[in-house]
């Protein structure tokens, strides 16, 4: 889809800080991070929402989202990893997206309000997707 921001960057032609590119989906890191090191994960193809997902494409998609919410954990060091979809209403790209947040115990998260971050410099961002496809790159699903 030519006006879609997120197939712009599944095509190569729109620039993201790629953390995995793999043939069922794309990940790369929020320009707008709700703590450094968020992660948005898609699907290669168009699809609007997850009820739009074809069910061949399913499981597929969220082994990507599972590989990537351990590689989050291990790469930066994190306590954990918050996985959030929004279904159309409050979607702010038109094309399904998993949010893969890395979580430390008294981050200040709570409930759904998601304040964001930037990133000091392109170099900042770079070194958190380098280290998330490290470890992507040693991690299996069980």
């Amino acid at each position: 889809m030519a006006e879609c921001v997120f197939c712009a960057i599944v095509a190569g032609t729109t620039p993201a800080t790629v953390v995995a590119d793999t043939p069922d989906g794309v990940a790369f890191l929020d320009t707008r991070p709700v703590f450094k090191g968020h992660v948005l994960v898609v699907p290669r193809p168009h699809v609007p929402a997850l009820p739009d997902l074809d069910v061949s494409l399913l499981g597929p998609f969220f082994a990507l989202v599972q590989r990537l919410s351990v590689a989050v954990e291990a790469g930066l060091g994190a306590g954990g990893t918050f996985v959030a979809m929004n279904n159309r209403v409050s979607q702010s790209v038109p094309h399904l997206h998993a949010h893969v947040v890395p979580r430390t115990r008294g981050d200040g998260l709570r409930g759904f309000f998601w304040p964001r971050t930037r990133y000091t410099s392109p170099a900042e961002a770079e070194d958190f997707a380098a280290r998330i496809t490290h470890a992507l790159t040693g991690t299996t699903t069980q």
